[in-house]
């Protein structure tokens, strides 16, 4: 499948002669994927949004915890953010190949800050409705699984075909450095402003992702699904395309296994820092790991948009399965928080490797008349699975039947598995 990125032409003008310094930015690396004005500004706009989401999602876990000491109203919560992934991604998805992925992308953030306004009402209040609050972080949980597969389809086309690679690795990098930048912002302004204005500005950083959007020009530029298929066909036709593509079918099944089986730690952390490593989920301890997680997650999305740029992404999944199968092994059997802390890090790192491998492998397979409906099934396979892999896993631990340890070594027996079967080169991806 071929692809037509959306140009800026003040960029298109610039391939050549935009120096850095003395030195020209080489293509397909993030260096090269920032020139571009429209990709910059989005980019840009949506990072500080993430930041503020982040910011929010952390501490919400805790404000529903300390609102009813109930670990049912808990996991409500945590299933209101992200649970509309596995129902709406695929609607989603057909809405960003049907419509304008800019002006979808808008109403879905300003949708978004309305509802963290209300939730900042709520939490504020004397005594918090918690199923008003639920509500509220549903209705933001539905605004997020409706603008995901926009954003996901929109980024890659606002690069030309040759700097999609540092495109992909930047989508990568916002993700996890929102997530290691926004929870200590909330900590800090929490004993300052209190639960409900921190909600209430988390709210503001929509404001971002909208004036981003509003600004770039060349976001327009849409190859758009021909209206053939009505109704249920529609829905399905995203799940037809990936099936009858093998490349496309074998990198969702790799990351829907992934999310299920090998990346149940992610949700269990907590259990994990206390359980096995002695460390208290509420201290700062806790907080450190999980950034250390975050950045090395984001470092590996960098490697891949500048020193891997050119390096076969197939090739770099495949090895990058191996190096997190041992990793995840060795986090599983640790006891000491401080080799925990090197070792969180360096999966964080081989973690996103595989993430942004697979990710600019699909990416660039595309034809964007489907990349939205595609998108979805990706946003599904990589968030939408992870809660599905922790409604397995804990009860499984909660019983006995297996120990975190134990979990978390099959996790990376199965990483090993996917190694294997992750051959993309055998089922069309470049060899070079």
């Amino acid at each position: 499948m071929s692809i037509r990125g959306a140009h800026d032409p003040e960029a298109d003008e610039a391939t050549d002669a935009i120096l850095d310094g003395d030195r020209a930015f080489e293509t397909g690396t993030a260096r090269a994927a920032l020139r571009h004005r429209d990709f910059r500004i989005i980019w840009s706009g949506t990072f500080a949004s993430n930041i503020g989401t982040w910011m929010q999602n952390v501490l919400l876990g805790a404000f529903a915890e300390s609102l009813t000491h109930d670990a049912t109203y808990v996991a409500l919560i945590y299933f209101a953010q992200l649970g509309p992934l596995l129902f709406l991604a695929i609607p989603g998805g057909v809405l960003a190949d049907v419509l304008d992925r800019r002006k979808v992308l808008i109403w879905m953030q300003i949708e978004q800050l309305v509802f963290s306004f209300v939730l900042a009402g709520l939490a504020s209040a004397p005594h918090p409705s918690k199923w008003g609050i639920f509500a509220c972080v549903l209705a933001i949980g539905v605004g997020n699984a409706f603008s995901g597969p926009a954003l996901g389809a929109i980024l890659p086309t606002l690069v030309p075909r040759e700097d999609m690679t540092g495109a992909v690795a930047l989508q990568s990098v916002q993700m996890n450095l929102s997530r290691v930048l926004g929870p200590p912002i909330g900590a800090l302004l929490l004993p300052v402003l209190g639960i409900g204005a921190v909600f209430g500005v988390n709210a503001l950083t929509y404001l971002f992702a909208v004036a981003a959007l509003v600004v770039a020009r060349g976001a327009v530029h849409q190859i758009r699904a021909v209206a053939s298929e009505e109704g249920g066909n529609r829905l399905l036709s995203g799940l037809r395309v990936a099936y009858h593509d093998r490349l496309i079918r074998r990198i969702l099944v790799t990351m829907s296994l992934f999310s299920v089986i090998s990346l149940q730690f992610v949700p269990l952390m907590p259990n994990i820092a206390h359980d096995n490593l002695g460390i208290d989920p509420t201290s700062t301890g806790y907080g450190l790991l999980y950034a250390v997680f975050g950045l090395g997650a984001a470092l590996g999305a960098v490697t891949i948009g500048s020193y891997l740029a050119h390096r076969n992404k197939s090739r770099i999944a495949r090895w990058s399965f191996v190096a997190f199968a041992g990793l995840l092994a060795v986090f599983g059997l640790l006891r000491s928080d401080l080799p925990a802390y090197l070792d969180v890090g360096a999966l964080g790192y081989a973690y996103f490797l595989v993430i942004t491998s697979l990710s600019t492998v699909l990416q660039e397979h595309l034809d964007d008349k489907v990349r939205g409906r595609i998108m979805a099934l990706w946003i599904m396979s990589f968030g939408g699975m992870v809660p599905i892999g922790a409604l397995i896993g804990g009860p499984l631990v909660d019983s006995g039947v297996f120990t975190l340890s134990e979990l978390l070594l099959i996790g990376a027996g199965f990483a090993l598995l996917l190694a294997w079967y992750c051959n993309l080169i055998a089922v069309g991806a470049p060899a070079d």
